[in-house]
């Protein structure tokens, strides 16, 4: 887990403006009538197999331990009904019934109560339910997040079945899939990745970018940033990116820290966490979004907040200009176990500064501008002279000198190597294949965007249809939070019973197929 700053005794700042604009701002979420499309049984090994037609669902009667797994045929998100009967002698108890759901097949036979991971077991989307008068419509007042539904009877009576006639999913999303053209490619894994990414994207969309609408339906800077970068090159629900932008700079500690991520209900809320990278990425979000909408206007207006991250991680530097090995543990930037981040966070600061340099001179600050390039040239220096093993021929971070993809890739994308020196460093890591690799989407995509500025698009392509494309061989019908190749099942909580398997960081191959085929 990233060792992030969490301050329980933080005094809560609201800028009541900004939160009143963002108000204005929320969406009205299109719905969708969605029904099963089979019925199917899946194994201990989460293999699935067809059961039934769906046309046979109302000539299947449960009693006492029968069960049945609906198939919604894609990854769902909204709100549930189902319409129940009993069948056999009048109902002389009430139907006890277990719903579980599942995004993938895997956690249908997942047993809840061996659970032991160590976040909340109540993310597990699992109901039970007492069903006093039959025939009824049961109608689920929680948002489920899932693409398999597992009836369980755990008790009827001896004289009488349950009969489950029909089951309905109110869809809910922001944004429509219909109203994008999908990416032409003449290789289908690419165009499956592409579709994949949509729906994850399009199911993370609600009245905010939230980071996963099965847990932890939050509103997460990091995963805003890279929603919003897909969202600009399909969806192009700007406004929505725009009220989440409000909403972080609305929302702040006292010192005018924004936080890693925000609550929506019962009321807009800041979190008491607070990460050095994300903080900083506000500033490349809101540069994005100018470069995506041209809305000056609302750049101007938050870009005070913007640069009072820049002032705030300053005080994180040493009279080397080398940033704290503190500043590095409060950065997320993978959830690789043992990944020092102090050489990340130094080129995050850099990358941002970078971002900061081409505001100022958007707006005519052409001062700031001179004074943020200086503050960058002795970033990158002392980055150099701390962190670059001349030896190696690599980027060590820490005072045990680790090297991780996390480091490389960050300091190229922070501009402190380049061009030819850039691409072979990268190849140089790869060879090395260190043991902080990579485990999470987020992680990857700035890998992928690495290759990029190397000019490496063949490489980019290859990388994107192992990585992502591995999730895809998995099954997927959207990407995960965290994918581990080597190890599929890995999960940052202790269990893989409540990893998020539509995650927003994961979106990013639509974005990035797009980007690909802009620069050709």
């Amino acid at each position: 887990m990233a060792k992030v700053s969490i301050d329980l005794n933080m005094k809560r700042v609201t800028n009541d403006n900004f939160v009143e604009k963002a108000k204005k701002l929320e969406p009205k979420l299109l719905e969708k009538q969605v029904k099963p499309i089979k019925i199917v049984s899946i194994g201990n090994d989460g293999k699935v197999e067809p059961r039934a037609d769906i046309g046979e669902l109302d000539r299947i009667s449960l009693k006492k331990g029968d069960s049945l797994v609906l198939d919604f045929g894609d990854h769902q998100v909204g709100y549930v009904s189902l319409k129940l009967k009993s069948v056999g002698s009048p109902q002389d108890a009430p139907a006890y019934l277990r719903l579980k759901f599942g995004e993938v097949p895997k956690e249908i036979k997942e047993n809840s109560e061996e659970y032991n991971g160590w976040i909340s077991r109540g993310w597990i989307q699992e109901e039970y339910i007492h069903v006093d008068v039959l025939p009824a419509w049961l109608h689920l007042p929680r948002r489920y997040a899932f693409r398999f539904l597992e009836i369980y009877a755990v008790d009827t009576s001896v004289k009488f079945q349950v009969v489950v006639e029909e089951v309905v999913c109110r869809a809910v999303s922001a944004v429509d899939m219909e109203n994008i053209e999908p990416f032409s490619a003449s290789d289908p894994v690419l165009r499956q990745m592409d579709k994949v990414s949509l729906r994850t994207l399009q199911n993370c969309m609600q009245s905010v970018f939230e980071d996963g609408p099965k847990r932890d339906r939050r509103l997460w800077l990091g995963d805003l940033r890279l929603q919003a970068l897909a969202n600009y090159a399909t969806f192009q629900e700007n406004e929505l990116v725009k009220r989440c932008m409000y909403l972080f700079a609305g929302l702040t500690r006292e010192d005018g820290a924004i936080g890693a991520c925000l609550f929506t209900e019962p009321e807009y809320l800041v979190d008491d966490t607070f990460m050095f990278d994300y903080s900083l990425l506000f500033l490349s979000a809101l540069k994005e979004y100018y470069e995506a909408t041209n809305d000056k206007e609302t750049v101007e207006e938050l870009w005070p907040s913007a640069y009072r991250q820049i002032e705030l991680s300053r005080m994180c530097f040493d009279e080397r200009n080398v940033v704290s090995e503190e500043a590095g543990d409060s950065c997320f930037v993978d959830w690789k176990e043992g990944l020092n981040k102090q050489a990340s966070a130094q080129a995050i600061y850099i990358y941002v500064l970078k971002d900061a340099i081409a505001m100022a001179n958007a707006f005519g600050q052409e001062k700031l501008a001179e004074k943020l390039e200086e503050e960058r040239k002795r970033c990158v220096s002392a980055a150099l002279d701390y962190f670059w093993d001349e030896k190696q021929g690599v980027f060590v971070s820490g005072e045990k000198r680790q090297i991780s993809y996390a480091s490389q890739v960050w300091m190229i994308l922070a501009g402190v190597k380049a061009g030819e020196e850039a691409r072979m460093l990268l190849d140089r890591i790869v060879e090395l294949k260190p043991e902080m690799s990579m485990v999470t989407p987020y992680m990857n995509h700035h890998f992928v965007e690495a290759l990029l500025l190397c000019g490496e698009k063949e490489k980019a392509i290859d990388y994107m249809k192992y990585y992502w494309g591995g999730m895809l061989l998995q099954g997927a019908d959207t990407f995960w939070e965290l994918y581990n190749p080597d190890n599929p099942q890995e999960s940052p909580y202790g269990s893989s019973a409540v990893n998020s398997h539509c995650h927003a960081w994961s979106c990013t191959p639509s974005y990035l197929l797009r980007t690909l085929t802009n620069e050709e």
